[in-house]
């Protein structure tokens, strides 16, 4: 379980196929800090530490996972945002976040704002759908819906956000990983067969 606030972005390193698996190592300040089967968030997907080395870390993307969400467009060089997985007791500063990509979303505009930018995005997935002011996941980064419509939404990001995760690299035409709020899932799949 994450919470959808973002410890640090990581760049990738290298990228090594063995058959339909990826092998993904990552440079980050969070590698001395990790353990082997330890759960990190890589651009809202949650993926098992499986070595470490002094300064990177490796994990293993299975081919649903690379059919599912974006990380099989990473390069060496990209950069993914980072979570470890939050512990009992702490503050829950974003929302329930399980890093279990819904789908995925295309970047169709940036407005810049004076200060701030909006970035709006439209996606495929109609099981799911967005609501006003809600919590949506978009490359694990916790943020709240500003402009909900049909397979379409807006969310405004400030410039620490901007500066701290790679949403400095999305551009119009990007695509970007998507997990919808937990709790509207369920409500969702409660009443579909009332409706």
């Amino acid at each position: 379980m994450f919470t959808g606030i973002i410890e640090t972005v990581g760049e990738i390193a290298q990228l090594t196929r063995e058959g339909e698996n990826l092998h993904i190592e990552v440079a980050s300040s969070l590698s001395q800090e990790l353990k082997i089967d330890q759960s990190v968030s890589h651009n809202g997907v949650c993926l098992t530490v499986v070595k470490i080395h002094e300064a990177s870390y490796v994990v293993t993307a299975i081919k649903e996972t690379l059919d599912k969400t974006n990380l099989k467009n990473l390069k060496i060089g990209s950069l993914v945002n980072l979570e470890r997985a939050m512990k009992l007791g702490d503050r829950l500063d974003g929302h329930m976040v399980q890093g279990h990509v819904d789908g995925t979303a295309t970047c169709t505009q940036i407005e810049n704002k004076s200060g701030s930018w909006v970035f709006t995005f439209q996606y495929n997935n109609t099981n799911f759908g967005t609501v006003e002011k809600g919590s949506i996941t978009v490359n694990g980064v916790s943020l709240t819906v500003v402009n909900s419509k049909k397979e379409a939404f807006s969310v405004a990001i400030i410039p620490y956000t901007f500066e701290n995760t790679n949403f400095k690299t999305i551009n119009v035409g990007s695509e970007v990983n998507l997990e919808f709020d937990i709790i509207g899932k369920y409500i969702k799949n409660l009443m579909t067969p009332y409706l």
